[in-house]
């Protein structure tokens, strides 16, 4: 029997091209020139692409045509400036898009944070005072038994004590129980909760379980996340 390979295609829109990624199109915006997501984003789907990465939803226009992409089959990545994963819901109805599009299209969104890294060549444990605890909501009895460690500052790592940056990520996966929520225009604390009763981890969490593994510091959890509450 004769086989049929299907080329699969991948195209992006970005402003701008950070890295040059062999097989995908990557298209530079330049709105001076009328070049801008929502019309790469007409040129794209006239080719039928399989999977598209927008690389921010900047307007409604620009959502608009994810979304219709979205409808049509095709899998859309893209980003929004949001705080948290929860957010993301309310900025795309503030943009103008209707609730019941969003549970019709939206999957999964995933909030990111970097902190930076401790310097492996001068990491060295240390013990928090109860003011550091307290800027993360933790009691002396939450960090017992759980060593953490700061950098003490080296040549490797220009006195900084980091060296790098790790990611956190808080992902909402979306299911029915959302998907009703949304629908009934709940405010973004109330998605947040019930988020996490159906088992996302927040950022704080995650920067939490960062510090605790030993990857991080107090000061780089406190900066790049909020508390939960």
């Amino acid at each position: 029997m004769q086989s049929v390979t299907r080329l699969i295609s991948r195209l992006t829109a970005e402003d701008p091209v950070e890295y040059d990624i062999d097989g995908l199109c990557q298209c530079q915006i330049n709105t001076d020139a009328g070049l801008t997501f929502a019309s790469c984003l007409r040129s794209f789907l006239r080719q039928d692409p399989d999977v598209i990465l927008v690389g921010e939803i900047r307007d409604l226009e620009t959502a608009q045509i994810a979304v219709q992409a979205s409808l049509t089959g095709h899998l859309v990545f893209s980003t929004l400036h949001t705080n948290d994963a929860p957010s993301s819901i309310v900025r795309l109805i503030d943009l103008g898009l209707e609730s019941f599009l969003l549970t019709a299209t939206i999957e999964a969104i995933i909030a990111q944070r970097l902190v930076r890294t401790i310097c492996s060549k001068c990491k060295e444990p240390f013990e928090p005072t109860e003011e550091q605890l307290m800027e993360l909501d933790l009691r002396p009895e939450d960090a017992m038994g759980k060593q953490l460690y700061r950098g003490r500052g080296c040549d490797n790592c220009h006195h900084s004590g980091y060296k790098g940056r790790t990611a956190i990520f808080e992902t909402m996966v979306m299911d029915d129980g959302l998907r009703d929520l949304i629908m009934k225009e709940a405010s973004v604390g109330v998605l947040r909760e019930e988020a996490k009763r159906r088992g996302m981890k927040t950022l704080r969490e995650a920067g939490l379980r960062n510090l605790f593994e030993g990857n991080t510091t107090i000061d780089e959890v406190v900066r790049e996340t909020t508390s939960d509450e």
